[in-house]
C-alpha cells in the first residue's frame, strides 16, 4: 500500500463522516470518546459537554425502558464482539421551531464493535439514524388500513343484513358474489352459483331467455331488469324481479356490475288470480302492472351496492332513531327535506301520529323483526302541504353492533301501483257488484 504523501489527521476525519456517529469506551459506564460532527448538530449537545463523560449523564434516557434498551445492546457488543440493532427507541429534542417545546423524534440505533489487533474490545461505535418520518408514516399507514379493515367489516354487515337478495357480477357477466339472502332462497353455497351456475336455479323455460337479455345488457352495459322463476331451497318455483345497474369508471370503462332480487311471487299471484276472475278486466289490470314496473324502473335509475340498490333503504342510530344512512330513492321520498343527522320524528313529522314511531321503538327494544305488506303511508306534498298516501311493502330490522342494539336497518318497497290496480279489480269484479 503506497505511503500517503501527508499525514493522516483520523480523529478529523472521522468527526468529518456525513452520518451520526458516536464512539463509546467498553466500560461499564460507556464513557464517551468522541463523535463526529452530525452527531453534535443533531444532538444538539456540544462535543466538549459529551465527550469524557458517561453514557447516561451526557444522554440522559427519556425513561427507564429506553435506558434498558441501550444497555442491553452495549452489553450485547461486550459479549458476543458482532453489530446490534436496537428496537426502535423515541427520543424527544428541542424543537427549533418552537420556543421551549420538544419535537417528536424516533431513532434507530446500531452498536458495532471496534476491536483490537489482538481482537479485544477497544470501542463500541454506534450509528444513530432518524427514522421520524418512516415511523410515522408507518403509524399512519395501519391507522389507514385499520379504518378501511372497519369500514369495510361495516358495509359487509350492512349487505348482509338487508332483507333483500344481492349479487355483483365481473365486467364480462359472470357473477361472483351473492349475499346470504339470495343463499338461504337457494339453498345453494356461494361456489355452486358463481360464473354462469345461477342460471340453473330457474325455470327450465326462464333461462334461455333471461341469459339472453343479460348478455345483451353486458354488451351495451345498459341496465337490466328481467322478471323469472327462481327456484327456492324447498323446490318450490317463485316469481322474483331482478334489476342491475353497472357501475362505470370515470372513463367510461365498466368496473362492475350490482344487482337484486325481490320476490314477488305473492303480489303476481294475486294479480293473475284477480285476472282470471275477471277476464273482462285483463287489459286494465295489465296496463296497471306495466305502469308499476315502468315507475319503479324509472325511479331507480342507478343501484350501486345498497346506496343504489333498487329499493327504499334506510339505517336508523340509536333509540331516537337518527337517519345515518339514507340510498337515493329514500331520499327521493323526501325530496327538499333534510334527513341524515336528523331523528325520524323530526325529519317525517307526519308519522308520528300514524304508529310508525311506536313500530320502531318496539323492533328496537325487542329485537324482534316487523315486516309490513300494503301498509298505508301518508307523507305531505312538499308542493301543497296536503298528505298523499301511499303503500309500501317494508321490513324493520334490529342492527346489532358488537352484540348490542344499535339502530334498525329500513327495506321498503313501493307497491302502491299495484295495490290501487288490485283495488280496481276487486271494485270491478263480480262478486264487488
Amino acid at each position: 500500500m503506497p505511503t500517503p504523501a501527508f499525514p493522516i489527521d483520523y480523529q478529523r476525519l472521522f468527526r468529518a463522516l456525513p452520518d451520526n456517529f458516536l464512539l463509546i469506551a467498553p466500560d461499564a459506564d460507556a464513557t464517551i470518546v468522541d463523535n463526529t460532527d452530525s452527531h453534535v448538530e443533531v444532538s444538539l449537545k456540544s462535543r466538549e459537554a459529551a465527550v469524557g463523560k458517561p453514557f447516561f449523564e451526557a444522554y440522559p434516557a427519556t425513561d427507564e425502558a429506553s435506558a434498558r434498551i441501550i444497555r442491553e445492546s452495549h452489553e450485547h457488543v461486550r459479549r458476543y464482539r458482532e453489530p446490534h440493532t436496537m428496537p426502535l427507541i423515541r427520543y424527544d429534542l428541542p424543537d427549533p421551531a418552537a420556543d421551549g417545546g420538544l419535537q417528536e423524534l424516533y431513532w434507530e440505533a446500531t452498536h458495532y464493535p471496534v476491536l483490537s489487533e489482538t481482537g479485544e474490545l477497544a470501542f463500541i461505535l454506534q450509528r444513530t439514524q432518524d427514522v421520524t418520518e418512516r415511523h410515522l408514516s408507518e403509524l399512519r399507514s395501519r391507522e389507514m388500513q385499520r379504518a378501511l379493515d372497519e369500514q369495510n367489516e361495516r358495509t359487509r354487515f350492512i349487505l348482509e343484513s338487508l332483507p333483500v337478495m344481492i349479487w355483483t357480477a365481473l365486467p364480462d357477466g359472470n357473477r361472483d358474489f351473492f349475499n346470504s339472502r339470495w343463499l338461504q332462497f337457494t339453498g345453494r353455497p356461494q361456489e355452486e352459483q358463481t360464473g354462469r351456475q345461477w342460471l340453473s336455479n330457474l325455470h327450465p323455460d326462464d333461462q334461455e331467455r333471461v341469459w339472453r337479455t343479460w348478455q345483451e345488457c353486458v354488451a351495451s352495459a345498459q341496465p337490466y331488469q328481467v322478471e323469472y322463476r327462481l327456484r327456492r331451497h324447498d323446490g318450490q318455483y317463485r316469481w322474483v324481479l331482478v334489476r342491475a345497474q353497472p357501475r362505470l369508471a370515470a372513463d367510461g370503462s365498466l368496473l362492475m356490475w350490482v344487482g337484486c332480487g325481490t320476490d314477488i311471487h305473492d303480489q303476481k299471484q294475486m294479480v293473475q288470480e284477480l285476472l282470471e276472475q275477471n277476464e273482462q278486466q285483463a287489459q286494465l289490470s295489465d296496463q296497471a302492472y306495466q305502469a308499476f314496473q315502468q315507475v319503479q324502473q324509472q325511479r331507480e335509475t342507478f343501484y350501486n351496492l345498497f346506496m343504489h340498490t333498487p329499493a327504499l333503504i334506510c339505517v336508523l342510530r340509536g333509540p331516537e332513531h337518527h337517519y345515518e344512512f339514507v340510498n337515493t330513492q329514500y331520499q327521493s321520498m323526501f325530496a327538499g327535506r333534510q334527513l341524515l343527522g336528523l331523528p325520524v320524528a323530526e325529519a317525517i313529522p307526519e308519522v308520528v301520529n300514524q304508529g310508525f314511531i311506536t313500530l320502531l321503538d318496539n323492533v328496537y327494544n325487542t329485537g324482534e323483526m316487523f315486516v309490513g305488506n300494503e301498509i298505508p303511508v301518508a307523507i305531505a306534498n312538499e308542493q301543497t302541504g296536503q298528505l298523499e298516501t301511499s303503500y309500501f311493502n317494508f321490513t324493520y330490522q334490529q342492527l346489532r353492533e358488537n352484540g348490542e342494539k344499535a339502530g334498525i336497518t329500513v327495506f321498503a318497497y313501493d307497491v302502491t301501483e299495484l295495490t290501487l290496480a288490485r283495488r280496481a279489480l276487486e271494485n270491478l269484479s263480480p262478486d264487488a257488484q
